[in-house]
């Protein structure tokens, strides 16, 4: 197991809870991104691994949306979180002043879907074979 593989362990293990396949592999790959994507030219984040733990207890956002682990968002007001009170969790929308769940937006239902209308990512893959090439 190599020590990105642990680290996506450790943060599992603090939020008790396994990430899909396509963000894992995000993560032993990418990692993170922020930019600019066109045509609209949204600003899209996609936090690092080491700012998981502290990004989520910061916004004390295991209190406000149980089940839910912030991977990222717009870099203002929109976070983007995993919905683990599902399964699988699909990825979905909050507004960072939400008080609870009754504001999620289900964007959609993987990260691969997700970054699949952003190929200015650079985050490619194979529609047979989901893992990044």
């Amino acid at each position: 197991m190599s020590s990105n593989d642990d680290q996506i362990a450790q943060v599992e293990h603090h939020f008790g809870i396994r990430f899909p396949q396509d963000y894992r592999d995000f993560l032993g790959t990418t990692g993170s991104l922020s930019q600019f994507v066109p045509p609209a030219d949204d600003f899209l984040v996609i936090d690092a691994l080491d700012e998981l733990i502290g990004n989520n207890e910061a916004g004390e956002f295991q209190k406000r949306f149980p089940g839910a682990v912030v991977i990222g968002g717009d870099g203002s007001r929109e976070l983007l979180a995993y919905d683990f009170r599902q399964n699988p969790p699909p990825l979905v929308t909050l507004d960072v002043s939400s008080e609870d769940w009754s504001s999620a937006i289900h964007q959609a239902t993987s990260l691969a879907a997700l970054l699949k209308h952003f190929p200015q990512t650079g985050w490619k893959w194979d529609e047979a074979d989901p893992s990044p090439s």
